[in-house]
């Protein structure tokens, strides 16, 4: 079952977990995530419709997403039920689970990472290339790790 239901705006886009992709993007990359004109709830509806890939997962030993915004349903070819619930390991196939995992590491320890490339592959076996990926950590108001997320508007299939 997934930690959070599909964004809606009967739920503000999931508003609050937004704002903290938002906050911890600014905080770490020095630069907004989106337009910072929008108030929270539109910041988070047009986050969710963006040309580009969001997505986050938590802080879990193995970590599930717990986010992903419209284009990277369509990108994953998976419904949101789907991709709330797969371990983010996954998104990438065996061979590159191990660059992936020292990835997601090195972001632990710096904070983020502005310019990661790599294969991941969708539901139905879809491979292709992202570039330009920026991830980072998660964290809420009080400082609290809460896991890490990733932006990118570049990818090709393969």
């Amino acid at each position: 079952m997934p930690l959070l239901p599909e964004p809606s705006a009967a739920n503000g886009y999931l508003v609050d977990h937004v704002s903290l992709l938002r906050h911890s993007y600014r905080q770490l990359c020095h630069r907004p995530l989106l337009a910072e004109d929008l108030d929270d709830i539109a910041a988070a509806q047009a986050i969710y419709t963006a040309p580009l890939i969001v997505v986050s997962h938590d802080d879990s030993d193995d970590p599930i997403f717990t986010y992903g915004n419209q284009m990277a349903l369509k990108l994953f070819e998976m419904t949101w039920a789907e991709f709330t619930t797969l371990p983010s390991r996954l998104s990438a196939e065996p061979p590159n689970q191990a660059e992936r995992a020292r990835l997601l590491a090195a972001v632990s320890s710096q904070g983020f990472i502005a310019d990661y490339a790599g294969v991941r592959i969708s539901k139905t076996g879809r491979r292709f290339w992202i570039q330009d990926v920026t991830v980072w950590n998660v964290s809420d108001r009080d400082g609290t790790y809460r896991g890490q997320a990733a932006a990118y508007s570049r990818w090709q299939y393969l």
